[in-house]
Parts: structure tokens; C-alpha cells; sequence
């Protein structure tokens, strides 16, 4: 291909990101109407965006096989006629029930694309090229996440619930005609078995240890069905790379991946910040509108520092990488992921948005730095013939770790919130409602006009979120530690300590390759 046509090519691939990671947080906004007009329960209105997830996190590991199989295009239209399907029949759901179905469906089409964009930068890109890719479909998906909740503030004021998904049809529109019009023809690149009983195990396993932490902090860990469900999920999952590693060649995993040193660390680094990513993106948006009163979109608007940040960590992280090593830019991202965890421990009742927004900067700017550094080096370590195995395997991974930190950092926060909150005074209904949420306990408060209750509320909440960023200290300051000791600083010395019979390389094809 061309270079102009190259890059185009790549817009195509960051529309489909976009939609994907607009998505994502889309829906937030809209809980609060769809519990309405749906006559929604609580668990519902929580499956609403759990289907998705979990649907997205099972299929992961199915869906680059396809690509590998049956050819990066065909799979790439197919998962955007899936998505758009998904996306028209949630927007006309006319129960909840129903939602949940379809919002199921639009993850297994964004479960089939997410690989398959990362495929095509291992296909369309050379190393020298493929840093400012990443760095082009990383925007794209950062741009989508904030986007998604003023996106929806803005629809919820002017159309009605089902606009929120109808946004997604004509992005999706878009993209097919670009995908058809402008990626390059493929052909299956691989001829590896289907591995069926990789698969089974993949799904049973992810789908209960997704769903068994999906729920632990709603329903407590050591209730019977959450407990049961994360037990027997992590068991199938060791039986599944058990049966992987006597496949290392053509298992769905494709387990001699992790024998590169670049393609592991660059993986487990990356899947280790995506967690600690968790606690600024669910725990901010709350602080911002329990603890400072501002509204949804006021917590959308001033959520810009994060992502401003985000986009300062992406655009000096290729540079970084460059002029030093992959190492170097991930040790410094962790670094500053550390130093925006410690200044939030420091946030008070009284604390204004102004410091808020310096740590959010701060933390914002390590974690660009660390995604597009250890990203593009777990990437930059595939073959051309595996890239889609490959980038779903990194793709599940950080999923995965989406999942597992939500569930830690949710019961993190939830625990110490319930023992510091005073409900001494309350009787026992309002008590129970209180110590459900910091937003129930606001509510309560209201209703009581009890402003002393109200400031408890938000100091236990912010107790709770300090313990969630002095975790994140710990977990950033042990990993920059193992990043300095045992993380390869390049592609080169990762291919030094393999051994020889080890296919760490492979065709890498390059400004012609695709």
C-alpha cells in the first residue's frame, strides 16, 4: 500500500475505535432515565453495562482466531455489522430484558473488532511507522471515553434514551464504507486449528470469573453464587492453560507468545496499569459530583484534565521510547502513576478541583506514557502470521484486569466507606441505604436535611478513595521496581535471551507489506 493510503486506512481503524471506547462510557449518563422509562431494577440497570463487558472480555480470545483464519477484512465487516446491529436494537429495546440481549450482541461485535484493529497496525506498519500509529488509534479511543458522557448529556436533553445508541449507526455507517473502500484485501494468514477445546475452556472460564467479579462487590465475596462462579471460572482458566501449553504452536492462545520477553512484560505491565486506570476513571466521575456537586456533564467537562493528560503521555511516550528504551518510558509513566496516586491520598472535604486537577494531570500523563510504551512493545514482538491471536491475547488480558480491578477497587473503596461512615443516629432502614452508597447517603441526608450526615458521607468516601490511590502507590512503585530489573529495554535484547528455537520474529511486513 501506499503511504497516504496507509494512513487512511488507519482512520478507518480509529473510527472503530472510537465507537467502541464511546461506548463504553456512553451509557453511564443514561442509567438514571433508563431506570424509568424501563422500569429497571438496580441489577438490571448494573447488567446493562455488565452484558457488554462481559460478552466483550469471553470473546476475546475467539475473535482473533477468526481474523488469523478467515482474513482481517471480511472479519473487520462483519464485527461492524454486528456492532450497528446491536446498537439499532438496543436504541428499540422495549424492556430491559431486551436491552441487556442487545447490548450483548454490541459487545461480541466490539469483542470481534478490538483484535483485528490491532492486527491490521502489525500488517499496514513497520517498526519506524508503527509507534505513531498506536499513537493515532490510542487518541481515537481516548477521545471516545470522555466524549461518550457529554455525548449522552446532550442527546438525554433533547431525544429520547434510545438516541444514545442510535449515535453509534452512523459512526458505524462511516466505517464500512471506509473499510470497504480503503483497507486492503486479505487472506487468511494462518492455517491453525480451530482448537475447540481451547475455546470452550476460554469461555466457561472467563465467563465465570467475569461474572463472579462482576458481582462479588454487590453481592459480597463470599456469597455462594460469586464466590462459586470466580472459583470455578479461575479453575476451568488454569485447565485452559494447561491445554495451551501442550499447544504452544497453534493453541487458541498461542502460549509460545509469552516465551518473547518483550511481548510478556509489554503485556503484563500493560494489563497491571490498566487496573490502576480503573481507579481514576470510576472513582473521579464520583468524587466530582458526590463531593464537589457538579452535575453529569459538569463532571464529563472536567474530567479534560485526565484525559489532557492522557494525551501528553501518549504524545511523549514514542519520543521517550526513542531516545532512551520501552523500559525507561514504562518506568517513568509508573513513576508519575505513583506520584498522582499519593497527591490524591491527600484530598479532602475542603480540597477544590484546582488540586484535583494537578494530580489528575499528573496521573493522566503516566498512564499514557506506560499504555502506548508497553503496548507498542508487546506489538512490535508479534508475527504477521499471529497478530491477531496475539493482540486478542494482550486485548483479554487487559480486559480481564479492567474486570479484576473494578471488583478489588469497588470492594476497597466500599469497605472502608461502610466502616467510617456514622449512621449511629439513623434508624435501621436509612442506616442500611446509607452505608449502601456515598450517592444513597447523599440522598438520605437530603431528605433528612442533615448537612452533618451529608459531610460524613463525603468523608467516608474520600477515606475510601484515598485507600483505592495508596494501593495504586504500592502496586505502581512494585512494578516500576520489576520493570527496572527484569523488563528488556528493546526488541533486540527481549531477542537475545529467547532461545533459538523459539519464533520470536517473523514476517514484519512493512510499507508494502499488506
Amino acid at each position: 500500500m501506499t503511504t497516504p493510503r496507509r494512513w487512511a486506512s488507519l482512520g478507518v481503524l480509529s473510527l472503530v475505535g472510537l465507537v467502541i471506547a464511546l461506548d463504553t462510557t456512553v451509557l453511564n449518563v443514561a442509567l438514571p432515565t433508563l431506570a424509568t422509562d424501563l422500569d429497571a431494577s438496580t441489577s438490571q440497570l448494573q447488567w446493562f453495562a455488565d452484558a457488554y463487558l462481559l460478552t466483550l472480555a469471553v470473546l476475546l480470545l475467539p475473535a482473533g482466531l477468526l481474523g488469523d483464519r478467515l482474513g482481517l477484512k471480511p472479519m473487520t465487516v462483519a464485527a461492524l455489522v454486528v456492532f450497528g446491529a446491536g446498537s439499532i436494537a438496543s436504541a428499540a429495546a422495549p424492556t430491559a430484558g431486551v436491552l441487556i440481549a442487545a447490548r450483548a450482541v454490541m459487545g461480541a461485535g466490539a469483542a470481534l473488532a478490538t483484535p483485528l484493529t490491532f492486527s491490521w497496525l502489525v500488517v499496514l506498519f513497520d517498526e519506524d511507522e508503527r509507534p505513531r500509529a498506536l499513537a493515532v488509534l490510542g487518541a481515537a479511543s481516548f477521545i471516545g471515553l470522555p466524549l461518550g458522557p457529554v455525548v449522552a448529556g446532550y442527546l438525554l436533553q433533547h431525544y429520547a434514551w434510545g438516541s444514545v445508541f442510535m449515535i453509534n449507526v452512523p459512526i458505524v455507517a462511516l466505517a464500512l464504507v471506509g473499510a470497504a473502500t480503503l483497507l486492503p484485501g486479505s487472506t487468511p494468514r494462518t492455517y491453525r486449528r480451530a482448537d475447540a477445546v481451547g475455546i470452550a475452556l476460554s469461555v466457561v472460564g472467563l465467563t465465570g470469573l467475569t461474572y463472579g467479579l462482576i458481582e462479588a462487590p454487590v453481592r459480597g465475596w463470599g456469597d455462594p453464587l460469586s464466590l462459586g462462579s470466580w472459583l470455578v471460572g479461575a479453575s476451568v482458566l488454569a485447565a485452559f492453560v494447561a491445554w495451551e501449553l501442550r499447544h504452544p504452536e497453534d493453541g487458541l492462545m498461542t502460549m509460545r507468545l509469552w516465551a518473547d520477553r518483550s511481548f510478556a512484560w509489554g503485556t503484563g505491565v500493560l494489563s497491571a496499569a490498566t487496573m490502576l486506570g480503573v481507579v481514576a476513571l470510576f472513582s473521579v466521575p464520583s468524587y466530582l459530583q458526590g463531593v464537589l456537586g457538579v452535575d453529569a456533564m459538569g463532571s464529563s467537562l472536567r474530567l479534560i484534565p485526565l484525559i489532557g493528560g492522557i494525551f501528553l503521555g501518549v504524545g511523549i511516550s514514542v519520543p521517550l521510547s526513542r531516545r532512551f528504551s520501552y523500559r525507561a518510558a514504562a518506568q517513568v509513566g509508573l513513576l508519575l502513576i505513583g506520584t498522582g496516586c499519593l497527591l490524591a491520598t491527600r484530598t479532602t472535604i475542603t480540597t477544590g478541583y484546582r488540586e484535583a486537577a494537578t494530580w489528575m494531570i499528573v496521573f493522566g500523563i503516566g498512564y499514557g506514557v506506560v499504555m502506548l510504551s508497553c503496548q507498542n512493545l508487546a506489538l512490535s514482538s508479534l508475527r504477521a502470521d499471529s497478530a491477531g491471536a496475539g493482540a486478542a491475547t494482550i486485548q483479554v488480558m487487559r480486559q480481564t484486569s479492567s474486570v479484576v480491578g473494578i471488583a478489588v477497587l469497588v470492594s476497597v473503596l466500599n469497605s472502608v466507606y461502610r466502616s467510617q461512615v456514622d449512621t449511629g443516629t439513623l434508624p435501621d432502614p436509612a442506616a442500611a441505604a446509607v452505608r449502601s452508597s456515598m450517592q444513597a447517603g447523599l440522598a438520605v441526608a437530603e431528605q433528612l436535611q442533615d448537612p452533618a450526615l451529608a459531610a460524613s458521607v463525603r468523608s467516608a468516601f474520600l477515606s475510601g478513595m484515598a485507600a483505592q490511590m495508596w494501593l495504586g502507590v504500592g502496586v505502581a512503585c512494585l512494578l516500576a521496581l520489576a520493570t527496572a530489573v527484569w523488563m528488556p529495554a528493546t526488541l533486540g535484547e527481549a531477542a537475545r535471551t529467547v532461545a533459538p528455537s523459539t519464533p520470536t520474529t517473523g514476517v514484519r511486513p512493512g510499507r508494502g507489506g499488506a
